[in-house]
C-alpha cells in the first residue's frame, strides 16, 4: 500500500507567478477536481465540491514563500482539516520557468479506490495548473480568473 505520491511538470511561468497561483484558494477551484468552484468561507479557507460526487470539501492553503511551498489543509468539514497535500515550486533559472510538483499523503481512512482516484487526479491537475499558468504567461495576464 503506497503512502505517498508525487507528480511534477515543467512550466514556462515564473516561479513567483506559479506560487501565487497555487496559494490562491479561489484559483484552486479552477484546477482541483476534488474542490471545484471554490468560494471563500473565512479564515483563509475555501469550500468547493468534488466533480465526482458533488461532496463538499474544505481547504486552507498555507503558503511558505521561503520554501516555495503551499500546504493544503484539506477535509470534509471545516473543523476536520489535515495537511495532506503540498505543492512545491522549483525555479528553473536557464529557462526562467519552474518545476511544479504536487505531493499527496494517503489518509488512513482512504481505501484503495479513493487513493487511486486521488493519484490519477493529481496527474491531471498538474497539467491543468501548467496550462492555466502558461496561457496567462503567454498572454501577459494574471492566471487567476475571477468567478463569473
Amino acid at each position: 500500500m503506497t503512502a505517498s505520491h508525487s507528480v511534477s511538470v515543467h512550466c514556462r511561468a515564473s516561479p513567483q507567478q506559479a506560487l501565487d497561483f497555487l496559494g490562491d484558494g479561489l484559483a484552486l477551484g479552477q484546477w482541483a477536481l476534488g474542490c471545484w468552484q471554490t468560494e471563500a468561507v473565512g479564515g483563509g479557507m475555501v469550500r468547493g465540491h468534488s466533480l465526482f460526487d458533488d461532496t463538499p470539501s474544505w481547504v486552507r492553503p498555507v503558503v511558505d514563500r521561503s520554501r516555495m511551498r503551499v500546504t493544503y489543509h484539506v477535509g470534509g468539514a471545516p473543523d476536520a482539516l489535515a495537511p495532506r497535500i503540498h505543492a512545491t515550486v522549483e525555479p528553473d533559472a536557464p529557462t526562467g520557468g519552474c518545476h511544479i510538483a504536487l505531493h499527496a499523503s494517503r489518509g488512513t481512512d482512504m481505501d484503495d479506490a479513493r487513493w487511486l482516484r486521488l493519484v490519477r487526479c493529481h496527474e491531471l491537475e498538474v497539467l491543468l495548473i501548467q496550462a492555466r499558468l502558461e496561457r496567462s504567461a503567454s498572454a501577459d495576464e494574471p492566471p487567476i480568473l475571477k468567478p463569473r
